[in-house]
């Protein structure tokens, strides 16, 4: 199963001159969150509202050489309101993402409603 992460420009940007993906999540949690496809647009819609664009790393696991788990969700010291349900699991990357694991690149921009929607 193809799973994805979300991301900056900027950040993107760094990966490719490093030559591997980091976020700053991988340093304060330990791991990189990522989703399935049906839970990109709750998490883009609820923690990412403040860009206008977004990037999805369409990533396939069987390439990655970091551990991937699949866990509950984490919401780290966020008072972000959200719709995620706690019983779902959510892929985990515990370690830096080889970019040859990254197997497509897709902007995402907001809707005239100021929402994301209508990804693949």
């Amino acid at each position: 199963m193809i799973i994805f992460h979300i991301t900056t420009s900027e950040t993107w940007k760094k990966a490719k001159l490093n030559q591997e993906y980091k976020c700053d999540s991988l340093d304060t949690e330990g791991f990189i969150h990522c989703s399935t496809q049906s839970q990109i647009l709750t998490i883009a819609n609820t923690f990412y509202k403040q860009y206008d664009q977004i990037i999805l790393l369409e990533i396939n696991p069987d390439k990655l050489l970091a551990e991937l788990k699949w866990e509950a969700p984490v919401h780290p010291k966020s008072n972000v309101k959200h719709n995620i349900d706690e019983q779902e699991k959510f892929p985990h990357i515990y370690g830096v993402i080889n970019l040859d694991a990254v197997e497509k690149v897709i902007y995402l921009c907001k809707n005239k409603n100021g929402l994301f929607q209508d990804i693949i």
